[in-house]
């Protein structure tokens, strides 16, 4: 192998770990919130992304500007969810709220693909970057997956600086801490958790933007979520950090795992890697290396 190839494969890697990073994120800040494991990210990955697209190519709104309706579009649909039905799973057993989500998903898919033009043909933003190249000397780079890179790091540093230094992003990590002693500070638990489930269905829909230039916008797309939630796993459950690092983590050997074993095999990595994970930290690698400090 040259060390061409290993570094392409390795910015794949990275790339599309980014994206299952971002998922994995938006897995976690609902779960550490409300003690919820929502199973309709994935579903809310395609929405967006369909969302942006009818905007675009529908309503002839700018990309830049169907980009952020589409983004809006989520996170008023991940609050107005919460209001109107989430809310009702509150003090339930965990699998009342998990199959409520995984209903809703379900829900939302078979709107999306009532529309003949959603359900019959695949589609593609049209960013300028798709398709595009990066060369340096003899290494080729795709531009998209960059993109995708950098964005990651930009909205990783944004929501650093929102959850250190601004009262909704302080009061967010003090209800997903300890909800009463929040409640008993002056923090609404309430909005707290319309919050955390309309800021992941806005990172879901983030992560549907970025990987429509990879793969096409179509139904099948929220499949992604099925590797975003081992990488949440792998990072630990109550870990924002260690959620996104799982996902890069899980990006970056499913790449290696293709390369170098036999076709097919790179699907199964992620959820051997987990099993094997969580039989020597069952709480997620990041609980395992603070405990080792």
């Amino acid at each position: 192998m040259s060390a061409l190839v290993l570094v392409q494969v390795l910015t794949s890697g990275i790339a599309v770990g980014c994206i299952y990073g971002l998922v994995a994120l938006s897995f976690v800040l609902i779960y550490k919130a409300t003690e919820t494991v929502s199973f309709m990210q994935g579903d809310l990955l395609m929405a967006g992304a369909f969302a942006a697209l009818a905007l675009n190519q529908g309503a002839g709104w700018p990309l830049p500007l169907a980009m952020a309706g589409g983004v809006t579009a989520l996170v008023l649909l991940g609050a107005a969810l919460e209001r109107t039905v989430l809310r009702r799973a509150l003090g339930q057993s965990h699998l009342t709220a998990l199959l409520l989500t995984f209903g809703l998903g379900l829900m939302l898919r078979g709107a999306i693909s009532s529309v003949p033009a959603a359900s019959h043909s695949m589609h593609r933003l049209p960013v300028g970057f798709a398709g595009e190249t990066l060369q340096i000397g003899a290494l080729v780079l795709a531009a998209e997956h960059l993109v995708v890179i950098g964005a990651t790091v930009l909205l990783g540093a944004a929501l650093t600086l929102f959850f250190r230094g601004t009262r909704a992003g302080l009061a967010l990590r003090a209800c997903s801490e300890n909800a009463a002693a929040a409640e008993l500070m002056g923090v609404s638990v309430a909005r707290m958790h319309t919050f955390a489930w309309a800021l992941g269905a806005g990172l879901a829909a983030v992560a549907g933007l970025l990987l429509a230039p990879v793969t096409f916008v179509h139904l099948n797309m929220g499949l992604i979520a099925l590797k975003a939630f081992p990488a949440a796993v792998l990072g630990g459950m109550a870990s924002l950090p260690g959620a996104l690092a799982g996902g890069v983590f899980l990006g970056v050997v499913e790449s290696l795992a293709g390369l170098m074993l036999p076709e097919g095999a790179k699907d199964v990595v992620p959820y051997v890697l987990l099993m094997a994970a969580l039989l020597v930290f069952p709480d997620g690698l990041a609980a395992g290396w603070r405990r080792r400090r």
